[in-house]
């Protein structure tokens, strides 16, 4: 066993064995494509994606510890953990490399998998995330942490709602806006916070330079936390990058845009 490889093994010790679903065979010819939710989802917010990724990949989806089927876990943990349940997944799946998007929370899980593990990277995807965020940005997002902690996580939801949906969106599907919701709520609230206190406190610009592999940096032109500005910044401090902005869509693209979001994701992913 080399030293890298010793490494890797203490880091997983402490890993939650997430409860994942494989869309293809992974003893095939297509590539392996990871993709890591974000805060509240399960691995369902990938649905409306699978149908173009599975084309050209064979599609691992999983639930992040404490959400949806997988482990709740007992005391704090922040990105690292995460990034330990991802390497322990891959280990289990036997896949040697792969490529790794991820959507909000995901995206900042993916890029610091990638910097601990480059060796298992193939490509990045960073979906609706942020980096480079000035003081006012990082006020924003940890006042919705305290105003959750302090008036309860149902309370805000309304506020969510319209950060993450398009006006039309809303309207048009109530459905998927519930069904959203009531995965938000299904989430234990301590464990809804720690993914959130994770995301408003992680800031990739340190490292992003440091990773060498094809990233593809993907937002919506109206999503407030994770927006253009940001996403310019992201793209250019990667050195090798391909910046994708969809007109109009808010931050719950996954849901709302799957298709064309799939289709961005695939096209980029078949031509390197």
């Amino acid at each position: 066993m080399s030293d890298t490889d010793s490494t890797i093994n203490r880091t997983i010790d402490g890993a939650v064995d997430c409860t994942y679903y494989v869309n293809g065979d992974l003893a095939g010819d297509k590539p392996v494509l990871f993709l890591i939710h974000g805060i509240g989802s399960w691995h369902h917010t990938w649905d409306s994606l699978l149908p173009r990724l599975t084309e050209s990949f064979t599609v691992v989806t999983y639930d992040l510890r404490g959400h949806g089927d997988s482990p709740v876990p007992t005391g704090p943990f922040g990105l690292d953990d995460l990034v330990d349940d991802l390497e322990h997944l891959r280990a289990t799946l036997g896949v040697e490399q792969a490529h790794f998007a991820g959507h909000s929370l995901g995206g900042m899980i993916g890029p610091a998998y990638a910097r601990r593990f480059p060796q298992r990277v193939l490509s990045v995807g960073l979906l609706s995330t942020a980096a480079f965020r000035t003081e006012d940005d990082s006020a924003k997002v940890r006042g919705v942490v305290a105003t959750m902690e302090a008036e309860g996580i149902g309370n805000v939801l309304p506020t969510l709602t319209n950060r993450w949906f398009t006006d039309a969106f809303a309207d048009n599907n109530p459905d998927i806006i519930n069904a959203r919701l009531e995965r938000v709520m299904a989430t234990p609230a301590d464990i809804f916070l720690q993914v959130f206190h994770v995301y408003a406190n992680t800031e990739m610009s340190p490292y992003l330079g440091e990773l060498r592999m094809p990233t593809l940096v993907l937002t919506g032109e109206n999503d407030g936390g994770c927006n253009p500005r940001l996403n310019h910044q992201i793209a250019d401090a990667l050195p090798n990058s391909t910046l994708v902005i969809l007109p109009e869509y808010k931050h719950s693209i996954l849901l709302e845009a799957g298709p064309v979001v799939a289709e961005q994701l695939a096209t980029f992913l078949e031509s390197l």
